[in-house]
């Protein structure tokens, strides 16, 4: 194989060189290829899609990671529902305030593969002790669960094959039962340019169970079609608005260094384009 075609749309996509195959195996649940790229460095797909690489998955990591817990506060107990390279993990093991992570991951075999061949995607945040990891289907535990988690991080693909039930209304529920009182939620959503749709389906089942719901943005450059969403939602109203002095205050607080977040760019990536506003009908960045 000298190149990796990714198949994600029929009529558009992008090319990687492969410059070394480094794994390939049929799992129990998808096609999962790691490869070299001089490019991107080290590279994961699963089922034709890129998932994630070395050169630029901090943009991802820590815009889902440091957005809902800086905006929190008191963030204590984390639940990371699907994340199987570790990425996340790291990034929410960087907040010393953290007490306790629940991993939920559907493939044993994407942890085993990325902790061998993406080793500094989880930077040994496997073994922290405040890390639980659960093999299982997200759904199927938040279901059975009884515990309550102050943020709720859907790292999942795109809702194909086995990750199409966590874009599901009854996914959502289950995550709003599942948060404690001033909970947040966010969500992985796509490139609404090409998934305008996606964007929109999750607008229509979240708009009625949160206090707050909206959507943020970032650009991560493999993700291909632009600018990437992410769903926002919140038990507490005021967490969206967190003033800035506030986030800079528990920014410096963390000691965290980090490569793309910032407390202005938290605020800033909420503002979002007016074709997104309009499809999921919100008339202007204040609503």
């Amino acid at each position: 194989m000298n190149e990796y075609r990714e198949t994600l749309y029929p009529t558009y996509g992008q090319f990687f060189k492969v410059d070394t195959m480094l794994h390939e195996v049929k799992t129990e649940h998808q096609h999962l290829v790691i490869f070299e790229n001089q490019q991107m460095g080290r590279v994961m797909a699963l089922d034709g899609a890129i998932q994630t690489t070395e050169a630029d998955e901090f943009v991802y990591h820590e815009m889902m990671a440091h957005q809902p817990i800086m905006a929190h506060g008191l963030a204590r107990r984390v639940l990371i529902i699907g994340g199987g390279d570790g990425g996340m993990l790291r990034e929410v093991c960087r907040h010393d305030s953290v007490d306790h992570v629940t991993m939920v991951e559907i493939d044993n075999t994407v942890v085993e593969m990325c902790k061998t061949y993406l080793p500094n995607h989880s930077k040994g945040a496997f073994d922290d002790p405040r890390v639980n990891l659960v093999i299982a289907d997200g759904m199927t535990f938040l279901a059975n669960c009884s515990e309550k988690f102050d943020v709720i991080i859907s790292d999942c693909p795109d809702p194909i094959g086995p990750a199409e039930v966590l874009f599901s209304e009854s996914f959502y529920q289950a995550c709003h039962r599942c948060l404690s009182d001033d909970g947040i939620f966010v969500a992985q959503n796509g490139t609404p340019f090409l998934q305008l749709d996606e964007v929109k389906k999750t607008a229509k089942n979240i708009s009625s169970l949160f206090a707050d719901w909206h959507f943020y943005q970032a650009a991560v450059p493999t993700y291909i079609g632009g600018t990437m969403t992410f769903a926002w939602a919140s038990k507490n109203k005021a967490a969206r608005n967190t003033p800035i002095e506030t986030l800079r205050q528990r920014f410096q607080g963390s000691g965290i260094v980090t490569r793309y977040y910032n407390p202005e760019t938290h605020q800033g990536a909420f503002a979002l384009p007016q074709y997104v506003l309009n499809a999921i009908g919100k008339p202007s960045n204040c609503a």
